[in-house]
């Protein structure tokens, strides 16, 4: 065996190592460590991989990928006509999470030079994005994970814009996204791999896998994500790791006993998002609490048994993604779940833990709990994992409509998540659309992520609205139909209406003076005698007939002036597609 100070000076001396290799897993290299090694690649192994830079952060700093392949399948155009199956992995969306930079490196430099994986380049193309919250990355320092072990400075959970870019994949608000969604279609990966690190309680598990579709999305893609990740996981266990299925958060926060839920996440997350397009996605996160150099080779052993089994299983995978999307462009899809929840049902499971206290806190007045980790536990604990859909919705029979008035700021979204549209060249005056109207609307009183989160109720029904010259028609019969049910329908919790795009229509910017109104009401009353019941019907509702201001609102809504658009949700459902249409993407 080598010596310590002799193995130290070997890898200091090694080509295309990390600042990790070279000191031993205690620190981790800057930005400039990965745009040099991203010039390096390319050099020491011409023609199997390339440096790729597919974007500029706020700060101006380049985004940038290697792409690996035996035969030189270097494009993403060049891949996608020789039909090769694609494993995107990226690191450091929270930078300071940043197992996934080295251990990345390090394993393409193996996988390269045939020290590991032989021939899996010559059946897979590998696409890894280092650090993707690269202006995060850079504000670096020795405080930024209290709760984690290493390295000794690490970057910031978010960007330069204060947001989270791992709640960001349907907004696609920051700069960041929009850049790295538009490559990531641009190679459509049959399997998206996000690596973390997650907060949290001591146990001795040191990874977490959770997959999509596994619960969701059409049978044949999830009984092969069901496969990919008993095979993973199977892999991580013979190598000496302590591998979970499910996000290790407890159900009450500092309470062991209550144990652990499955979950169908929501499409802001990386792994959900790439699952409605019919492709496979998969969380990864190591357990804050365990050494960088342990962390760093959970999260490559993670990525090579990902490797090996697309490599293993890419005719199966891909003939069930041909499939999905199959039906989906011929309009086969007619609904669409927009959340998931775990039942009551529940089942124990044992957990590796610590033995652990409650004490009560002087500071806060509550009881907190004490792990003792020289003392490893057995805690048998529920794990919830029937999950049931909560809330699915009818798609429309043709498509939707965005009218002219939005197309600016929605055209390049729809153009980021790879869904197709049309422009409506001329207006139609009377067309006949399904529109909601809101009857009832909460905002959140604090933003989240920089907006303003709105809920809303109410229904479609038919209506005959005017479509504007320049608006957006959306089909429906698309491969990211699931998606696009998510972005549009608006009592989605990740829809554009519940981000706050739409939050100006849920505001009321006309008014009428009391003075005006009162005779009107009067008079109303008097010569309409639906009217008249209607009103009595509401008096006979105590907070109705205590409320000025409700009672005015109802006659109001029946004034002639009232504002027919407010609360008019400007998405619309058609049955067929508007006529006069010209290509938009």
């Amino acid at each position: 065996m080598l010596l310590p100070s002799l193995l130290t000076l070997l890898l200091a001396q090694a080509p295309l190592t990390t600042t990790a290799e070279r000191s031993n897993w205690a620190r981790t290299g800057r930005y400039a460590e990965v745009e040099s090694l991203c010039r390096d690649f390319p050099k020491a192994f011409p023609g199997k991989v390339r440096c790729e830079t597919f974007g500029t952060t706020p700060e101006g700093r380049p985004m940038l990928a290697l792409v690996a392949s035996s035969d030189g399948t270097l494009t993403a155009a060049a891949n996608a006509k020789k039909g090769r199956p694609v494993v995107f992995f990226q690191g450091g969306i929270h930078s300071g999470e940043i197992d996934g930079k080295d251990a990345g490196f390090w394993l393409l430099r193996d996988v390269l030079s045939g020290k590991a994986l032989p021939g899996v380049l010559g059946q897979v193309t590998a696409v890894f994005v280092p650090v993707f919250n690269i202006d995060g990355h850079e504000r670096f320092g020795p405080n930024n994970r209290p709760n984690q072990v290493g390295p000794e400075e690490m970057g910031w959970r978010v960007t330069a814009q204060n947001l989270n870019l791992n709640r960001d994949y349907t907004k696609a608000d920051a700069p960041e996204m929009v850049a790295l969604l538009t490559f990531l279609h641009a190679w459509n990966p049959l399997f998206y791999i996000d690596l973390h690190v997650t907060d949290g309680a001591k146990f001795e598990h040191d990874v977490s896998v959770t997959i999509e579709p596994l619960r969701s999305g059409p049978e044949p893609l999830r009984a092969l994500g069901v496969k990919m990740q008993e095979a993973i996981v199977s892999g991580l266990s013979a190598q000496g790791h302590l591998p979970v299925t499910f996000y290790p958060s407890f159900i009450q926060d500092e309470d062991p006993s209550s144990g652990f839920a499955q979950g169908v996440a929501p499409p802001r997350f990386s792994q959900a998002y790439w699952a409605l397009h019919n492709r496979f996605g998969m969380l990864v996160e190591t357990h804050s609490w365990k050494p960088y150099a342990q962390r760093v080779k959970a999260t490559r052993n993670v990525l090579e048994g990902s490797l090996r089994f697309v490599a293993g299983n890419a005719a199966a995978m891909q003939a069930a993604v041909k499939a999905a999307d199959a039906a989906a462009e011929a309009g086969q899809v007619r609904e669409v779940t927009l959340a998931w929840k775990h039942t009551d049902k529940s089942h124990p499971i044992e957990f590796r833990g610590y033995a652990y206290t409650f004490e009560p806190s002087p500071i806060s007045g509550q009881k907190v709990v004490r792990y003792d980790d020289t003392k490893p536990q057995v805690w048998k604990v529920p794990l919830f994992d029937e999950v049931r859909p909560v809330l699915t919705v009818p798609l429309p029979k043709s498509g939707y409509v965005v009218p002219a008035a939005h197309a600016a700021w929605m055209e390049p979204k729809l153009r980021a998540h790879g869904l197709r549209f049309q422009r409506l060249e001329k207006e139609v005056p009377a067309a006949q659309v399904e529109a909601f109207r809101a009857t009832e609307v909460k905002f959140t009183p604090q933003s989240y992520e920089g907006r303003q989160v709105l809920s809303v109720k109410g229904a479609w029904k038919p209506e005959t609205q005017a479509l504007t010259a320049g608006s957006l028609y959306v089909p429906v019969a698309q491969p990211g139909v699931a998606l696009l049910g998510h972005l549009l329908e608006p009592s989605g919790p990740d829809s554009l209406l519940a981000w706050g795009f739409f939050n100006p229509h849920f505001e009321q910017k006309e008014y009428i003076e009391d003075y005006v109104l009162e005779p009107y009401a009067r008079e109303l009353l008097a010569k309409d005698a639906a009217v008249k019941a209607a009103w009595e019907a509401r008096l006979k509702e105590p907070a109705f007939a205590a409320d000025p201001r409700a009672r005015m609102r109802f006659f109001y809504e029946r004034h002639p002036t009232y504002d027919a658009r407010f609360n008019l949700y400007p998405v619309f459902r058609l049955d067929a597609p508007p006529p006069g249409l010209r290509s938009g993407r």
